[in-house]
């Protein structure tokens, strides 16, 4: 127990800074000193919701109601699995489904592939020496809707996008075409991806050759490669996208 260590060391050390390392009170220790045993008065169901609501929300939605007991519990709350599973259920407090997942990177395939020319230095000197590009999907109740970005590593930026119902070249070509126009940056840049069949299709190759700009791609299974544009889309869908229904894909292009 907190108060019995706090007065096993009351010798060598302050009372004041145990407790604030322990996080009790003064007067706690002085009462439980004393013999007074602590009162805890037991929550509202309006109190209780109130913690709830809260934890949903830092924990951005992940927590059902046995995960959620275990929170209350470690903060101190008593609470009982039948209590908080119904005061979730009454204000429609629930555990995100879990995300559809759809894989992106073809790499099953016979076009030239390029070497890791980034190996993992993700921190150029100055804007436009560096960008990497990647796809994800997001769900709508109509169908799959595909995001290419291109990212400049100097400043995680998003300098180009392209948003399609298909996965096809043009998603990246488009997005790669959008950030050159935006940036116009000197020849020599390195861009690095993936080596899904967008990338190394002829038609990406052939914008990379017209910019002027150096291919660079990830190693075969290794996402840590281009761990910058994974982040990015991470915090994107974290912020943006996990916990809402897209009912068309329009929704998505205006958000």
């Amino acid at each position: 127990m907190k108060y019995a260590w706090i007065d096993a060391q009351r010798r060598d050390f302050g009372l004041d800074e145990m407790c604030a390392v322990l996080d009790v009170s003064e007067s706690g220790y002085r009462s439980w000193k004393h013999g007074v045993k602590p009162h805890r008065k037991r929550l509202t169901d309006a109190q209780m919701l109130v913690l709830i609501q809260s934890i949903h929300a830092e924990f951005k939605g992940a927590y059902g109601s046995p995960r959620m007991v275990k929170e209350l519990r470690r903060r101190g709350f008593p609470a009982s699995k039948e209590r908080v599973e119904r005061l979730m259920q009454e204000n429609g407090i629930k555990a995100k489904h879990k995300r559809r997942f759809k894989v992106t990177t073809d790499s099953k395939h016979n076009l030239p592939i390029a070497p890791n020319l980034l190996e993992r230095n993700f921190t150029p000197d100055a804007p436009n020496q560096v960008w990497t590009s990647d796809i994800t999907y997001l769900w709508t109740d109509e169908g799959w809707l595909y995001l290419a970005i291109v990212l400049d590593l100097f400043n995680r930026e998003v300098v180009g996008w392209s948003l399609k119902p298909r996965m096809t070249a043009d998603i990246v070509t488009d997005a790669l075409t959008m950030a050159w126009f935006r940036r116009k940056p000197a020849t020599g840049l390195i861009h690095h991806s993936d080596r899904g069949s967008q990338y190394a299709s002829h038609a990406f190759q052939a914008k990379l050759t017209e910019y002027g700009m150096i291919c660079s791609m990830s190693r075969k299974g290794n996402c840590w490669d281009n761990a910058p544009s994974e982040s990015w889309f991470g915090s994107f869908k974290n912020e943006r996208v996990y916990g809402e229904r897209f009912e068309t894909r329009g929704e998505v292009i205006a958000m």
